[in-house]
């Protein structure tokens, strides 16, 4: 059944404003003109404490019964929704069969899920809900607002207070900066997390006051709307516990027949619209895994899209055609060339609304945009190497922490400063052997991996507290397998706040929406279910995955060194287009003049790159700092 309501969106809205909040409401709309270019919403509260706003892209041909924001049939709640709810069918005959509803007025599951809060309430509703979204719901008889995000964190929630004590939030950045008076200062606290990973980890946001709801959190306020309060009603954590206090018993074959079930669920709610839907195909396992159910499950022939470089060795285009040849979908693949992916680095930073430096960016950027000239909707693989042990860095890591754990920590660390000393520049391989010699455990090592390659970029009188995340704050051996341990790191951190923030943001700048079938409740639930072995196993990646997929496509189309979309960044910003932008942004007096980063490391860091090739990730990282610096203080959105 499809929807009325089902597109994606953006929502904001805010809380005693006073008197010019409907202009103000309407400047935040605007901004998020990319997010749902279709049409514009706005709900105020009687006494107008209360304004609700929101954007939508349609998915199918809206009526006005499925328009947003929307008012609940009993009139208590107002809502606005950004998102989609895929059993909201079930839902729909749940609230009919016990009577909660009397009928609906459409089919939309906006309806369904404010009915369904109506009848009982938002957290029960959100425990019953399979979906990705972002939610605001304003209770009039209690006078109070609730945010809600989804459980892994797909689509985006700012929220804080501006001008003193007027609470916020919307699902883009740049919405919030939109509103008159905005002048929250820089959190340069959060700036060591940044350059530290290439993003800003949640809770925390590029400004002052202004903060990312987590993903399965709940946050209430009520009037006269100053203080909030937040709980869980769904934990990666906890699911992780369980799942591994629960071993899947099973072989591995039932596995991944179970496995190939869940995923054929979720795949099914998930292709459902009355627009074209399609699927990035990037010759991987986990979206080829994605296109070959979509297929079995589709009389038509699935819209696959592929994008490639000229240069064979970033381009993975030719197997992915191969691949859907063999699926028998709608194939497009698109050429691109280095100037391309070059011309779209210099507005990279306004699509994301703060610092953002996982340079992948660029790729998902220019398939977002190829694959919206012909569909609305896109499925993705995402997801599979965090949940199914896909990364190289997990064993790496777990043969090297099985290597040097016998000997004592003191000695261990005496060794890795002995090493690091003689690394000038704590760039190369020995200094990353230097930390990781020195680490107190398998998750303090991934710790010591992730911190950047040498100079301190940010100046000290810059920052006074630290920004501790969930990494930092991760028990130690609290999963008994290690790889689990990291798996699970990188499930509540870095998975939300730079892989789905990347693909929210990229493919919303082009107005396409995205789904991640692999990260369905019941798809997670289970993959916790599962011992290692079943994940990986003698260098096998992704066990379970593989057989599913090799029941579709034949293992020696897959069995291939992946080479990935790679961009050569070290190679572009050396010729004279983008080494101009770049030294633009790296100007020693506007260095100085923002006050922020230490002038003298990041001239010195570039000067390494490009007198000695000592290439670090983190000149990407300033780079991107710079320019959203620079649309930051001339107000420039995308």
């Amino acid at each position: 059944m499809a929807g009325e309501g089902e597109y994606m969106c953006g929502i904001a809205g805010f809380c005693n404003w006073g008197a010019d909040w409907k202009r103000n409401i309407e400047r935040m709309n605007e901004r998020m003109l990319h997010r749902g270019p279709d049409a514009s919403g706005i709900w105020a509260s009687e006494d107008k404490e209360v304004v609700l706003g929101h954007r939508r892209l349609s998915i199918v041909d809206l009526t006005p019964s499925g328009a947003q924001p929307m008012v609940s049939h009993n009139e208590r709640y107002a809502m606005a929704y950004n998102g989609e709810i895929y059993n909201y069918g079930r839902i729909r005959a749940r609230l009919l069969e016990e009577r909660r509803v009397a009928a609906f007025r459409g089919t939309s599951d906006t309806e369904v899920l404010l009915e369904a809060v109506s009848a009982y309430g938002l957290e029960k509703t959100l425990a019953m809900a399979k979906g990705m979204f972002a939610i605001a719901v304003y209770d009039k008889k209690e006078r109070s607002l609730s945010l809600a995000r989804d459980r892994v964190g797909e689509k985006p929630l700012y929220y804080g207070f501006v001008r003193g004590e007027r609470f916020v939030f919307a699902s883009d950045l740049n919405s919030i900066t939109a509103l008159d008076g905005f002048d929250n200062g820089i959190n340069t606290e959060v700036l060591r997390q940044y350059f530290r990973y290439g993003y800003i980890p949640a809770p925390y946001s590029i400004y002052e006051k202004i903060w990312k709801l987590q993903p399965g959190k709940i946050l209430k306020i009520r009037c006269p709307f100053r203080q909030y309060e937040t709980k869980t009603y769904w934990s990666m954590y906890e699911t992780a516990l369980m799942g591994q206090a629960q071993l899947f018993k099973g072989s591995e074959e039932e596995a991944s027949r179970e496995l190939e079930h869940l995923l054929k669920e979720s795949i099914r709610g998930q292709m459902m619209a009355d627009v074209p839907v399609g699927a990035f195909l990037s010759a991987g396992i986990d979206s080829s895994t994605v296109v070959a159910l979509m297929q079995s499950l589709s009389e038509r022939k699935v819209k696959s899209f592929t994008i490639g470089m000229w240069d064979e060795k970033f381009n993975e285009a030719d197997v992915a055609k191969q691949i859907a040849a063999h699926l028998g979908t709608d194939h497009t693949e698109l050429y691109i060339t280095e100037k391309e992916a070059r011309d779209v680095i210099p507005h990279l930073a306004g699509m994301f609304g703060e610092p953002f430096a996982d340079s992948s960016q660029i790729p998902a950027y220019l398939v977002s945009r190829m694959t919206r000239e012909h569909v609305t909707v896109s499925l993705s693989g995402d997801g599979g190497d965090e949940l199914f042990c896909g990364y190289n860095t997990y064993g790496s890591l777990a043969r090297s922490w099985n290597r040097i754990r016998w000997i004592p920590t003191v000695a261990r660390r005496a060794a890795g400063a002995c090493l690091g000393s003689m690394d000038r520049y704590r760039s190369g391989p020995g200094a990353v052997r230097a930390r990781l010699l020195g680490a107190a455990g398998i998750e303090d090592m991934y710790l010591r991996s992730q911190i950047g390659e040498g100079l301190e970029l940010v100046r000290p009188e810059a920052v006074t507290d630290a920004c501790p995340t969930v990494m930092d704050t991760y028990p130690s051996g609290v999963l008994s397998c290690p790889q689990h341990n990291l798996m699970l790191m990188d499930l509540q951190m870095y998975h939300p706040d730079d892989i789905l923030n990347k693909v929210d943001r990229t493919a919303m700048a082009v107005s396409l929406e995205t789904r991640v079938p692999m990260l369905d409740k019941d798809v997670v639930e289970f993959a916790w279910r599962l011992p290692l072995s079943y994940r990986r196993q003698d260098g096998v990646t992704k066990k379970v995955l593989r057989d599913i997929l090799y029941r579709y496509v034949p293992a020696e189309l897959m069995e291939r060194p992946k080479k990935g979309f790679s961009i050569p960044l070290q190679k572009w910003l050396l010729e004279p287009a983008l080494r101009a932008w770049a030294e633009s942004l790296l100007e020693r007096a506007a260095l100085e003049r923002q006050g922020i980063l230490n002038a003298d490391a990041v001239r010195r860091m570039w000067e390494d790159y490009v007198e000695r090739g000592i290439w670090r990730v983190q000149i990407w990282y300033v780079l991107m700092f710079q320019e959203w610096m620079r649309l930051h203080l001339t107000q420039e959105v995308l």
